[in-house]
């Protein structure tokens, strides 16, 4: 029998995988990672992975990943902030830890296959977007290491979210969790990033507003206050057009800020580059962000171990640190840091 460990939530969708895993006659146990400390949000979501794992007869397992969660993706999303940078923690995240160490986890106690309740797709070794574009997480599975790909199962990719719920709704112990409200795309984050980076530093320094030629035009509330393409929230000694933040000097407590056409971008460079084809030049179309558009472009290698972009239609509100994702059609090819 094909064995595989879901990664359990308490959710919705992967209670869905769970129980139709199993429907297939998959061996299936469970496991919910603890990856911050908030008892309360944990104590919730464990009680419907007990009643789950309850009414399908599978065994599940508490996983403590706090530790690994605080240094990998906690850590990494303050500290970017700080450098005047804009984190993506799901990406780091599902690089790291639900498709790192919960694989380590996996291997650990005798399971070759891992499940989740991912939008997406596996074909050929490859991410492809999920059928559901409005629920798709291609983008945010593209930092994951090519090798980790063959071990995982994404049952939802093929489905609606609609179809999804419906399933749930109609099996009496799981109508109550296709009814609960969704969680938020950053777990950690119950408000805003703002009350996150607070309890680490004092975020509402106040500094000078600059044009692209250094020229003091204005003041700020704190730099951290402020991502690129942000309109509102500085003041300006004039302006008569809405200008834009077009740029953030961590090191001077500065931010740069430009009228719309400032914004635009045809060439980049990208770091960390984690490309799924044996290919250092091709052509693709990149995305910049969860919700953003893709845009033709070109992707070469460079000596000095970043790559660059050219993009053939400009780009808007380009932010250090965000991930740039390459397509082939629906097929993501690889990914990369902005630097």
């Amino acid at each position: 029998m094909k064995r595989v460990l879901v990664a359990m939530s308490g959710g919705v969708d992967s209670t869905v995988v769970s129980y139709l895993l199993k429907q297939r006659g998959y061996e299936v146990e469970g496991v919910y990672m603890k990856l911050h400390n908030s008892p309360h949000y944990h104590e919730k979501n464990i009680k419907n992975v007990q009643k789950v794992s309850n009414f399908l007869n599978i065994k599940y397992h508490i996983l403590d990943l706090s530790k690994e969660f605080e240094e990998n993706v906690y850590n990494y999303f303050v500290k970017s902030y700080i450098d005047g940078e804009t984190p993506n923690p799901c990406v780091v995240c599902n690089k790291t830890i639900k498709f790192g160490a919960l694989l380590d986890f996996a291997t650990k106690i005798g399971f070759e296959k891992v499940a989740t309740g991912h939008y997406a797709k596996i074909e050929n070794s490859f991410i492809v977007e999920a059928k559901d574009k409005s629920k798709d997480q291609s983008y945010f599975l593209s930092n994951v290491k090519k090798e980790a790909l063959q071990r995982v199962i994404f049952p939802l990719g093929d489905m609606l979210k609609s179809d999804v719920k419906e399933i749930a709704k109609n099996i009496e112990p799981l109508k109550e969790i296709a009814l609960q409200k969704e969680s938020s795309e950053i777990c950690f984050v119950e408000t805003n990033y703002q009350d996150i980076l607070k309890k680490h530093i004092d975020i509402d320094k106040e500094g000078d507003v600059v044009n692209q030629k250094g020229e003091l035009i204005g003041k700020h509330f704190g730099y951290m206050n402020y991502t690129i393409g942000q309109r509102k929230g500085f003041r300006l000694k004039v302006a008569h057009t809405p200008h834009y933040v077009i740029g953030i000097d961590h090191k001077n407590n500065k931010i740069v800020v430009g009228e719309k056409d400032e914004l635009e971008v045809f060439e980049f460079e990208v770091k960390e580059a984690n490309i799924f084809i044996d290919k250092v030049v091709f052509n693709a179309h990149v995305k910049i962000r969860y919700q953003g558009k893709k845009s033709r472009c070109k992707f070469e290698m460079m000596q000095n171990g970043t790559s660059k972009v050219v993009v053939e239609d400009p780009i808007y509100g380009l932010a250090s640190g965000q991930v740039a994702v390459f397509y082939e059609d629906e097929k993501v090819i690889g990914s990369a840091i902005i630097a």
